[in-house]
C-alpha cells in the first residue's frame, strides 16, 4: 500500500471548477461554494424529514453526500445542463464520463479507506440511502435556483430562463417530496435579501 494518496489535493481542486460556464454571471460561483450550499440544505431537508415526517434519516450523511455529489467535476468539468440534457444519448455519455471520473478518484484512495468513500458517491443501495439520494438532488436543485435568484436580483437577465426552469424543477420535486415543499415555503423567500433585512 502507498504511503501517499492524492484523493484530498484533488477535492481541494473543487474551488477551480466554474459553474454556469455557459452564462455570464455577476459572480462567478465554483464547485466548491456550491457543494457547500447542497451540503447545508441536504442537512436541512433530511432534518425535516425527521423531525417533521418521522423518518429516521441520517441528516449528516446527507450533508456528506452533498460535499461529493458532484466530485466527479474534479475531472470532467462543469457539464451546463442544456448540453447535459439535450438528448438522451448525450446524458447517457456523460453519465459514463461522469462514473469513469468517479472511479479515477476513489483509485486515489488507500484500498482500506475506500469502501467508505465509494458508499458516499454511489450510495449503499438501501431504501432510506436512496430517499436521501432525493434529497441532496433536490437540494442541488434548490441551489442552483439560489444562483438564479441572486442574479436575477443583481440584474442580471441571463439567469431569466434558467430561473423559470429550475424554479419549475423544484415545483415538481416539491411535490413529490414534503421536506423540499417546507424548505421552499419558509426558507427560500429570504434568498435575494440584503444582510440588514435578513436580521
Amino acid at each position: 500500500m502507498s504511503d501517499q494518496s492524492t484523493f484530498f489535493a484533488l477535492l481541494s481542486r473543487m474551488k477551480y471548477i466554474e459553474r454556469w460556464a455557459l452564462m455570464r454571471s455577476s459572480r462567478p460561483e465554483n464547485l466548491s461554494e456550491h457543494s457547500l450550499e447542497v451540503a447545508a440544505i441536504a442537512h436541512c431537508l433530511a432534518t425535516i424529514g425527521n423531525v417533521r415526517y418521522g423518518r429516521g434519516l441520517d441528516a449528516e450523511r446527507a450533508a456528506l453526500m452533498g460535499i461529493y455529489h458532484d466530485m466527479s467535476e474534479i475531472v470532467t468539468g462543469d457539464m451546463p445542463t442544456p448540453v447535459k440534457y439535450a438528448n438522451g444519448s448525450i446524458h447517457d455519455a456523460y453519465k459514463d464520463v461522469e462514473a469513469s471520473a468517479e472511479e479515477t478518484i476513489l483509485s486515489t484512495l488507500p484500498e482500506d479507506l475506500r469502501p467508505t468513500y465509494e458508499a458516499i458517491f454511489r450510495g449503499t443501495g438501501d431504501e432510506s440511502d436512496a430517499y436521501l439520494r432525493r434529497l441532496v438532488k433536490a437540494a442541488d436543485k434548490i441551489s442552483a435556483l439560489i444562483k438564479c435568484i441572486d442574479e436575477s436580483q443583481a440584474g442580471n437577465a441571463e439567469f431569466r430562463t434558467a430561473e423559470k426552469t429550475t424554479r419549475e424543477k423544484v415545483g415538481e420535486m416539491a411535490a413529490q417530496l414534503p421536506e423540499v415543499a417546507d424548505f421552499v415555503r419558509e426558507f427560500l423567500p429570504s434568498y435575494g435579501s440584503t444582510l440588514d433585512q435578513l436580521l
